[in-house]
């Protein structure tokens, strides 16, 4: 069973709401900059958030949780942190954060916490995550979180804000 909270020194992450659709859509889902290498178009109302939202609920929690990012010094919601377990014994990852707490080690420090759950769990050997073969930035916080970069997977995926056409991506991971 995926967990309900991560805490770290700076970050609580907790199950995304439907309340939370206000903050998701005006600090982060139509930043074109930040949805640059996601797999989503920049979102052009709040109700492509709430239908967002209800995607994420609706997975079931033993499979697929959608996590909050939230500044434990001021509540703010900071951006998203998706765990999925498509194999008892895999995990794999996706995150975004705002542009304005880009930079600062936040997802580096959520994801070294939620790596370091999955290496502790009976049964987990391994949890990936990848980026496209542009995203510098993804590939350095999955880097100082301690995943390996394992390879390139050619036209692996589509990127509908950067090009029509698959593009090619970064595979990392750590085992045990």
């Amino acid at each position: 069973m995926l967990p309900d909270r991560f805490e770290t020194t700076r970050l609580i992450l907790r199950p995304i709401e439907p309340q939370d659709a206000f903050a998701i859509f005006t600090g982060y889902a139509q930043d074109l900059e930040v949805v640059r290498f996601l797999i989503w178009r920049p979102h052009q109302g709040i109700a492509d958030t709430e239908a967002y939202i209800a995607r994420c609920m609706a997975a079931p929690p033993d499979r697929s949780r959608t996590y909050t990012l939230i500044g434990r010094d001021d509540g703010r919601l900071l951006g998203a942190f998706e765990l999925r377990q498509p194999e008892p014994h895999r995990l794999d990852c996706g995150y975004v954060l705002a542009r304005a707490f880009w930079g600062r080690g936040l997802m580096t420090e959520a994801l070294e916490q939620v790596t370091h759950w999955a290496m502790c769990q009976n049964g987990i050997w391994r949890i990936g995550a990848g980026c496209d073969v542009d995203n510098f930035a993804s590939a350095r916080v999955m880097e100082k979180a301690g995943l390996a970069r394992e390879g390139l997977l050619r036209r692996w995926i589509i990127h509908p804000n950067v090009s029509s056409e698959p593009r090619d991506w970064l595979s990392y991971a750590k085992v045990r």
